[in-house]
């Protein structure tokens, strides 16, 4: 019987590192993805709540309000065009529309605007962290 090459132990090691290297990378792709969408989830939320904090404080100025719900909806919208998951990336433009359909165009409708949307941060925040879970 004669001896196997050595190039075939060689080849054959090649070929499983390969496969294990292959495997590997699938799972850390996965292990990634996941943070990604998780990040986003945070960061859709945070969105929403920031949005809140600089409206706040607005209620006399109207126009910096609409400024600031329409700069919320601008990041809403954004994340929602990067997002993954496809339900994230459909409560985030739902949250955007929400907030770009506030129109504040004088003093009543920026107390309005702000009572609304303190009322509907908070569905808005269950809306994204339910499209995440």
């Amino acid at each position: 019987m004669r001896p196997l090459p050595r190039r075939i132990p060689v080849l054959a090691a090649s070929a499983l590192a390969a496969v294990l290297i292959t495997t590997g990378c699938s799972e850390i792709q996965q292990v990634s993805e996941g943070v990604d969408k998780a990040q986003q989830c945070l960061q859709a939320a945070a969105i929403v709540t920031d949005t809140v904090q600089k409206i706040t404080p607005l209620i006399e100025d109207p126009a910096a309000m609409e400024k600031a719900l329409n700069d919320g909806a601008t990041k809403l919208g954004d994340l929602a065009d990067k997002a993954a998951n496809t339900t994230l990336k459909e409560a985030a433009d739902g949250v955007a529309k929400d907030l770009e359909g506030l129109n504040v165009t004088d003093a009543n409708s920026a107390v309005d605007a702000g009572q609304k949307v303190a009322t509907d941060s908070v569905k808005w925040v269950e809306q994204l962290t339910a499209a995440c879970g």
